[in-house]
């Protein structure tokens, strides 16, 4: 008898079998990785320098703003990232 977990599994890989990527592929992936999260940490250096500047300067409309667009710049750069590894995983090896 199987574990409702085996089921699902079974039903997931009918639906969406498993890719195989290559070790060019996991290689690119993992760069890619490393790209965005050097990009989205020096991001949040950047806006959080301004973030402390404005409370200094006691500006609460640009600590709203600037923490909104750290948000988006995150979700931005991220989406970009997936959108990016999707590619290298469509590739054909």
């Amino acid at each position: 008898m199987k574990t409702a977990f085996e089921l699902a599994m079974e039903r997931l890989s009918k639906n969406a079998p498993s890719v195989t990527l290559t070790a060019e592929q996991k290689k690119e992936l993992a760069e890619l990785d490393s790209v965005y999260a050097a990009k989205i940490a020096e991001r949040e250096l950047l806006v959080k320098s301004q973030i402390e500047k404005a409370i200094d300067a006691g500006e609460a409309e640009a600590i709203e703003q600037l923490e909104k667009q750290l948000v988006s710049d995150r979700k931005t750069l991220t989406a970009e990232r997936d959108e990016k590894k999707e590619q290298v995983r469509q590739r054909k090896s």
